[in-house]
């Protein structure tokens, strides 16, 4: 599996979902205990590993871009020291609706992943999300999908 990439949603996938909410900030950020156990597994099986997600809080004024790049850089700065990676991480921060619509399940942040990583085969792809969108994301650009539900579930039915 070293020649495939691993594309992730964030919220409900690496950190715990605030429902009706946003992480608007560090302090609630928190990680899923389960992404913490089994993550760095995952960083070895695969070449690349790319977060992709959907953070309208910016579009609608509850945060700044800034805001989420601090979350984003301790996030990785906390993978990291767990033994973990990440190598890129692509948000699209607009407006559900607004043109151009960037967010999942619009294929936008794959196809800039395939851009910036040229040797990304989509077909040697698997994306992990916990949300409609998210597979449809995935299919969208023809890689495999696992609907989320938890990363004991993720191991327990899929071979890496």
């Amino acid at each position: 599996m070293n020649e495939w990439t691993l594309f992730l949603d964030r919220d409900g996938v690496i950190n715990v979902l605030r429902v009706a909410d946003y992480v608007k900030n560090w302090a609630e950020f928190e990680f899923r205990a389960d992404f913490i156990q089994h993550f760095p597994h995952f960083c070895a099986q695969f070449k690349r590993i790319i977060i992709v997600t959907n953070q309208q809080g910016i579009g609608k004024g509850l945060m700044s871009m800034s805001d989420l790049e601090d979350i984003h850089a301790r996030m990785r700065s906390e993978i990291v020291k767990m033994g973990g990676r990440v190598d890129k991480i692509y948000a699209a921060t607009n407006l559900s609706g607004a043109e151009p619509d960037w967010r999942k399940p619009n294929i936008y942040m794959g196809i800039q992943a395939s851009i910036d990583f040229k040797d990304i085969d989509f077909n040697k792809s698997l994306m992990i999300g916990d949300s409609e969108t998210d597979i449809l994301f995935g299919q969208n650009l023809g890689m495999k999908t696992i609907r989320f539900e938890s990363w004991e579930q993720v191991l327990n039915n899929y071979k890496f």
